[in-house]
């Protein structure tokens, strides 16, 4: 190749190393074999491929720049012993890392983040509702003290892999109707890492981390739901090589309540009252959601409301629904949701003669004897829809 490598490529004798890379990816896209298959393209791809494996390395360029042999006197023709990147020529398409891929992307850390951790917990809609803490039980990866997450046994250390020699790549070589192909690879005697442990730590086995029990406390915010997930920053598993640890999430599942039920921040309740006081009306006194929160160790001047009146209006129907205001669930960004009272009317299924006899005096009274079953206003019969029916057609 006698042309000069400078021209070859298009740029000047000063340009740096981006430069050289996007001239050699403009011209590889144009000559590459794959878009141009003649011979003398062909042979112009080759030249161009030399070219940049000589001025995208500094100490060929530096050698070729002093008119010395930058290949140390291998001489030869492209694909003679020089060799080149694979990785070059995916950049030159696809735009990746260039000369800087070409030379491999080192040995991977030996000490990494940990994973997160999930625990999920059971609490009561009270303690969902106004928060509470808990105690955990976590069994998860914690730092080995014996080698302080090194790996190695107490007075030694890792070393470089006399393999890939503390690179963490081995390169492999494949010819081609190109040349020779080099691409990299994770060295397996070292998994990569660039360094060999020969005198793991007996209690982590070279990991740098061991597994253990400890508790933490977790508080609960007030307003929490079935699937809220408390994170609790660098709680979960230390990483390998003693890494710093990856984040514990806490899963709330609300148990069941035997009175209330949540929709969203309201709080929905039944509450089932005779006949009679639904005719006449009453005065019901009903626990508060606060009242699971007082036992027999609670402060009686707390504050908290247990209980609060609802009052029945006479002739109250089957189904009437009684809002109260803020006395619902808090929410996480604040306000409070509302308790909503629905009335179930009972009506007696036994009676004895005496009853019967009342009932039926003031059904006489009433005039409901032999009552006709009145249809509500603007709800039609079965008939009346089908008329309609037909009538539309």
């Amino acid at each position: 190749m006698s042309q000069d490598l400078y021209d070859l490529l298009g740029v000047a004798r000063d340009a740096d190393a981006d430069t050289i890379k996007k001239a050699y990816r403009r011209l590889a896209r144009k000559l590459h074999p794959d878009v141009n298959p003649d011979p003398e393209t062909q042979e112009k791809f080759k030249e161009v491929s030399r070219a940049y494996e000589v001025l995208s390395d500094p100490q060929k360029r530096a050698a070729y720049d002093r008119g010395g042999d930058p290949f140390g006197g291998a001489g030869g023709g492209f694909g003679q012993g020089a060799g080149f990147s694979f990785t070059d020529i995916m950049d030159a398409f696809f735009g990746g890392g260039g000369a800087g891929a070409a030379q491999g992307r080192g040995p991977r850390p030996r000490t990494r983040r940990g994973q997160d951790a999930l625990i999920r917990i059971e609490v009561e809609l009270a303690e969902a509702a106004f928060g509470v803490s808990r105690e955990l039980k976590v069994d998860t990866a914690v730092l080995c003290t014996t080698c302080s997450g090194e790996g190695a046994a107490p007075g030694s250390h890792p070393v470089p892999c006399e393999t890939c020699r503390g690179a963490g790549e081995v390169a492999h070589v494949q010819r081609s109707f190109l040349g020779e192909i080099r691409t990299l690879r994770p060295c397996a005697a070292c998994r990569g890492l660039g360094s060999v442990i020969p005198d793991p730590c007996r209690d982590c086995a070279g990991d740098g981390r061991v597994r253990s029990r400890r508790t933490l406390t977790v508080k609960i915010p007030a307003g929490v739901d079935n699937g809220t997930r408390v994170q609790l920053t660098e709680q979960g598993e230390v990483g390998p090589g003693g890494g710093p640890p990856g984040d514990l999430y806490v899963e709330i599942h609300v148990a069941e309540h035997p009175t209330f039920s949540r929709h969203g921040n309201d709080l929905h309740c039944t509450v089932s009252v005779p006949m009679t006081a639904a005719a006449l009306g009453t005065s019901l006194t009903l626990p508060t959601l606060e009242a699971d929160l007082v036992g027999e160790d609670s402060d009686p001047d707390s504050g908290l409301e247990t209980s609060f009146d609802l009052e029945i209006e006479p002739g109250t129907q089957s189904g009437t629904q009684q809002v109260l205001r803020a006395r619902g669930v808090p929410g996480l960004r604040g306000g409070r949701g509302d308790l909503i009272v629905s009335v179930l009317v009972e009506t007696p299924l036994r009676l004895d003669e005496r009853q019967e006899e009342l009932l039926r005096e003031l059904a006489a009274l009433r005039g409901e004897e032999t009552p006709t079953g009145q249809v509500p206003p603007g709800t039609k019969s079965v008939f009346g829809r089908l008329r309609d029916a037909f009538n539309a057609h």
